[in-house]
């Protein structure tokens, strides 16, 4: 089975004019229209709202594209912070959720007017301390043990397992922390959770949905707080591979529904606004690295060398994780060469693929790996002196805008600019 490219080899020898092979892209089309579908779904919660996880793909250009479409921000650092803030967002249209949190990062949060989710219960004496208590404030809830129904057919889980979970509160934990914020002059209270990562079961958001509505409804009557709203968080995946199934987003919407209107509205709260957190569901289908085949090299095995590394596309290296590949120009040849696909880093384990059946590569190919538009670009690193490549926007028109160039020795070298010593970058 195949996946298809948002991109022709065409359209590619275009970009690589302007801009050098390797390079992560976006579908800007692909996005909107992924956010209109997300809020459609949803539209039966008039307070709904989606706040895109920036760790995913921080990049301002895109960024705007969905402060556009009416989405807000998720924030978990400084660094995010700031960026959020020069493409204009504010108050509550940013959710700062984070953990083992330094004090500069908090008071950037409540500076802005962000809806801060405190991840500990440590953390109340933390604000009440540094920047004092706002008055909408969310706490993240982590239910312990095991989540079963999120098991992912990859196998590949970032975190299924909640009791072995560094993030949130117990049930008990949440109960103080709401009682002493109340104390403290807040009046209206946010509930958070992340159970899974890269679910591709319809019937996951229903299920954290239930669990988090059912805690809403207990919380509310021991402490006496009006839940204002409930973040679903993120974990919504996407079809890795081309035989998985595609997450239905309408049902994933209307399942909640039924929960809300099951637990919450005879509770007297169909007032509680539904916020999610999706990074990789925004943003993964709508993202490829393109990278160019440099070498062939045929010993016990058949291995393919691109420009790229892992330092372009951290996560088959990292997590095993799988990515779809296709050569640009012979979609339709057939798959008959076993090959490992690598990179130049000197590590082992610098793979996109292994033994993965494609058509004949040859020096000079142009390779698209697909679904890297989030945790993509945003986890590269620089081992073996390897620079970042740049970001290019695909325009809704077909036109190709850069939207982050590709770094430098110049950059690389920017943080010894105290010392005697002179780099020949040029």
């Amino acid at each position: 089975m195949q996946k298809t490219p948002f991109l022709t080899k065409e359209m590619a020898q275009a970009i690589i004019k302007d801009i050098p092979t390797p390079f992560h892209i976006y579908d800007e089309k692909g996005i909107r229209e992924n956010c209109r579908r997300l809020y459609k779904a949803f539209a039966w919660n008039k307070g709904f709202k989606e706040y895109f996880a920036v760790k995913a793909t921080p990049n301002p250009y895109l960024l705007s594209i969905f402060k556009e479409e009416g989405c807000g921000v998720d924030c978990s650092s400084l660094s995010e912070l700031v960026m959020s803030e020069a493409c204009g967002f504010s108050g509550s249209d940013i959710m700062f959720s984070s953990n083992v949190t330094p004090e500069e990062d908090m008071k950037k949060a409540y500076e802005l007017g962000a809806y801060i989710n405190l991840d500990d219960l440590n953390f109340v004496p933390f604000i009440e301390r540094v920047t004092g208590v706002p008055e909408t404030v969310c706490c993240r809830y982590n239910p312990g043990g095991t989540f079963e129904l999120a098991a992912s057919r990859t196998g590949v889980q970032v975190m299924d397992n909640p009791g072995e979970a560094k993030y949130g509160m117990s049930e008990e934990q949440m109960a103080q922390a709401f009682s002493r914020l109340k104390e403290d002059g807040a009046k209206h209270f946010g509930i958070h959770a992340f159970l899974a990562s890269n679910t591709v079961s319809n019937e996951y958001y229903a299920e954290l949905a239930s669990i988090l509505f059912k805690l809403a409804v207990r919380l509310k009557n021991r402490c006496g707080v009006h839940i204002s709203f409930i973040n679903l968080s993120g974990g919504i995946g996407v079809d890795y591979r081309p035989d998985e199934p595609t997450n239905d987003i309408m049902l994933i919407g209307d399942l909640v529904r039924q929960k809300y209107e099951e637990i919450l509205v005879p509770e007297g709260m169909d007032d509680v606004a539904i916020f999610t957190e999706l990074g990789r569901y925004m943003m993964a289908p709508y993202g490829a690295l393109i990278a160019k085949c440099l070498h062939t090299k045929h010993i016990y095995k058949d291995y393919i060398g691109l420009d790229a590394c892992a330092a372009n596309l951290m996560r088959p290296a990292m997590y095993g994780s799988y990515h779809h590949i296709t050569v640009l120009g012979k979609e339709n040849e057939p798959c008959t060469y076993k090959y490992d696909v690598t990179g130049g880093l000197c590590e082992n384990n610098d793979k996109f693929a292994v033994d993965r059946m494609l058509p004949e590569i040859l020096p000079g190919d142009l390779i698209y790996i697909h679904d890297t538009g989030a945790h993509g670009f945003s986890m590269g690193y620089n081992y073996n002196g390897k620079l970042r490549s740049a970001e290019v926007l695909l325009r809704e028109d077909g036109s190709h805008k850069l939207i982050r160039r590709a770094e430098t020795m110049d950059d690389y070298f920017a943080t010894f600019d105290f010392s005697p010593y002179h780099f020949k970058t040029k």
